[in-house]
C-alpha cells in the first residue's frame, strides 16, 4: 500500500470496540497521531445488532477522507427501513439512526458509500465476489448498482433487492434482476456450488458447508486469485489470513472482537469485545 492503511471487520454498532481499536492504531475519530494520517478501510455493516450503531455510524463518517467503507447488507436493511421498504427486524439496533437529529445527513452519507474499492492490489467487498467476475468486472457492477442507489430512483431499487433469485450471474440478466444478483453476491454470498450458484441459507462455518457447496473464495476458477481480498460479513469463519485473502469478521457484536490489519505489513490489532454483547 502506498501509505498506512489498516482494514477493520464489521462493527455492527459496537463504538466502544471502535474507538478503542482506533486508538490502538494511533487514531481516533478527530485525530490520528500519525502525520501519515493512516487511512482505516471498513468491510461494511457499521450498524445494527450492537449497543450503539448511532455512535458508530457518526464515528465512521467523522473519519472523513480518512475512512473507505463499502456497504455491506445491515447497512441496506437500515437504508430500506428508513425509506419505509421493510419493517425493522427483532433485534435491530437501528431506532436510534432513525430517530436522530442528523438522521438525514447520515443516510445520506451511508447511501453513497460504494459496494466495492480497489487500490493497490486490494480489493474491499462486504461479502465476496463471484468466482467469473475479475477486478474490472467486480468493480463496473458496482457501480452499476452505486449509480442507482444514488439516482433519484434509489428507493425503487432498494425495494427490488429482496429476494435470493437469480442465484447465479449470467451477463445477459438486466434490470432489478442483474442489481439484485450483484448486490446479494456483495453483501450476503458465503457459500457457492462449482458452478457459482449462490446459496443462502447457510451461516455455518466452512466445516459444515452445505452438500455440493464450497466457501466462495475457496472456488478453483476464481479469477480474482491474483489480488488480495478483504472482506467481513461471516462471523463463523472468524479470521482468516491467505496470501490473497483478509477476512475479518471476528465476532465483535457476539461478544468475541474487533480486529484491523495493515494492509501493507499484515500486523494484526484486536480489542476484545465482552461488553459490546
Amino acid at each position: 500500500m502506498k501509505a498506512d492503511t489498516y482494514a477493520i471487520g464489521d462493527l455492527q454498532g459496537c463504538r466502544n470496540a471502535l474507538e478503542r481499536l482506533l486508538k490502538a492504531i494511533g487514531c481516533a475519530s478527530d485525530h490520528c497521531e500519525s502525520q501519515k494520517q493512516p487511512t482505516i478501510w471498513f468491510v461494511g455493516d457499521l450498524v445494527n445488532r450492537g449497543p450503539d450503531s448511532l455512535g458508530a455510524l457518526r464515528m465512521v463518517r467523522a473519519l472523513g477522507d480518512r475512512a473507505v467503507t463499502v456497504l455491506g447488507n445491515h447497512d441496506l436493511h437500515l437504508l430500506a427501513v428508513a425509506a419505509g421498504l421493510r419493517r425493522p427486524h427483532r433485534g435491530d439496533t437501528i431506532n436510534s439512526i432513525l430517530s436522530a437529529p442528523d438522521r438525514e445527513d447520515l443516510l445520506e452519507w451511508l447511501r453513497h458509500r460504494p459496494l466495492a474499492h480497489f487500490t493497490d492490489g486490494h480489493l474491499l467487498v462486504h461479502a465476496g465476489v463471484l468466482p467469473s467476475w475479475d477486478v474490472a468486472q467486480t468493480l463496473e457492477l458496482a457501480h452499476e448498482v452505486e449509480a442507482a442507489l444514488r439516482g433519484p430512483d434509489w428507493r425503487t431499487f432498494l425495494a427490488s433487492i429482496d429476494g435470493n433469485l437469480p442465484d447465479q450471474w449470467s451477463p445477459t440478466l438486466r434490470g432489478p434482476d442483474r442489481l439484485r444478483l450483484v448486490t446479494n453476491a456483495l453483501t450476503r454470498m458465503r457459500f457457492t456450488t462449482l458452478d457459482g450458484r449462490m446459496e443462502f441459507n447457510s451461516k455455518d462455518a466452512v466445516s459444515a458447508a452445505p452438500v455440493g457447496c464450497m466457501p466462495w473464495f475457496d472456488l478453483p476458477q476464481r479469477r480474482t486469485q491474483d489480488v488480495t481480498l478483504v472482506c467481513g460479513h461471516w462471523s463463523t469463519l472468524g479470521l482468516l489470513q491467505r496470501a490473497n485473502l483478509i477476512a475479518l469478521d471476528t465476532g465483535c457484536v457476539w461478544g468475541r472482537s474487533l480486529t484491523a490489519v495493515h494492509l501493507g505489513n499484515r500486523q494484526l490489532i484486536q480489542v476484545d469485545c465482552g461488553d459490546e454483547r
